[in-house]
């Protein structure tokens, strides 16, 4: 794949990544038990509110934000998983390493940038 510093600065990358999507997805997830909690019971018409933002478009908006964080940590522990099985960096259609390059902008890549373009990825 690549060199020992190169692997130990992806792998750090790695972990950077999913504490800093995990902190994201908790914030999200404590943002949705407030609305949950303003929402309470009642199920109040909000879409006519004039204040501003209705409580249904912040519940939207927080549940798209809380579904890509949950994408993107299982993006990431999938490439923890190849990085300990020995499968990190190595392209699943070529079996080539994928330059260290691509892994920097996108840790958690599958494919070389070949493939990928193949593929439509």
């Amino acid at each position: 794949m690549t060199s020992a510093a190169g692997r130990t600065e992806l792998r750090a990358l790695l972990d950077e990544l999913r504490d800093s999507a995990t902190v994201r997805l908790a914030v999200n997830e404590q943002t949705l038990a407030e609305l949950r909690a303003d929402r309470g019971a009642d199920v109040a018409d909000d879409e006519h509110d004039p204040e501003g933002v209705t409580l249904s478009g912040e519940w939207s908006r927080a549940v798209a934000f809380a579904d890509a964080e949950r994408r993107e940590l299982a993006e990431i522990d999938d490439a923890v998983a190849r990085w300990e099985a020995g499968t990190y960096g190595v392209c699943v259609d070529c079996g080539r390493g994928i330059p260290i390059a691509r892994l920097r902008v996108r840790p958690f890549a599958t494919r070389c940038v070949a493939c990928a373009e193949k593929a439509g990825a």
